[in-house]
């Protein structure tokens, strides 16, 4: 293997997706013959759910050029890219004295990013359904025992019963 430029850089979401991507990786956990770990398809299928699924390296170049007027540190430019804030409440745990450095202009960093990078994918998953199932029958199973105290133990009758 050659080293073609070692320690470029910070990696984006987008570019860890794309990398798992082209390792094989994938949502589907049924997928034998591919060269991915476990743990890898498990974060692929976390960074799936984030707005990298959503985002291009145009979007990410076009933003990171845009935003060099507001002076931000690469980490927050990073930030900003991985967890793509729609709001002002977004913005300001990302960007260290935010209210100091930025002013009045953060209202237009909000609304660079809303541009630059697409809406993020929806929250559903295949996962949080078969968590939500499985809350629901616990639920629904304690429901149920709402009568009984839970150290109770049931007694037998004289008659046997």
């Amino acid at each position: 293997m050659k080293i073609v430029e070692a320690n470029s850089g910070v990696l984006t979401n987008f570019d860890v997706l794309k990398f798992l991507e082209s390792r094989g990786a994938s949502k589907d956990s049924a997928r034998v013959f591919s060269n991915v770990t476990p743990s890898e398809n498990k974060v692929y299928g976390y960074l799936f759910g984030t707005p990298a699924r959503g985002q291009t390296m145009e979007n990410i170049n076009e933003f990171k050029e845009k935003c060099k007027k507001y002076d931000l540190a690469e980490a927050e430019v990073l930030n900003i890219i991985n967890t793509r804030p729609s709001s002002i409440v977004g913005i300001y745990p990302l960007i260290e004295n935010c209210d100091l450095r930025l002013g009045d202009t953060v209202e237009e960093l909000v609304e660079l990013v809303v541009e630059a990078f697409p809406p993020p994918p929806p929250a559903k998953t295949v996962e949080n359904d078969a968590k939500t199932t499985n809350v629901e029958k616990i639920e629904d199973q304690n429901d149920n025992d709402e009568g009984k105290p839970e150290n109770e133990e049931e007694m037998e009758t004289i008659d046997g019963s």
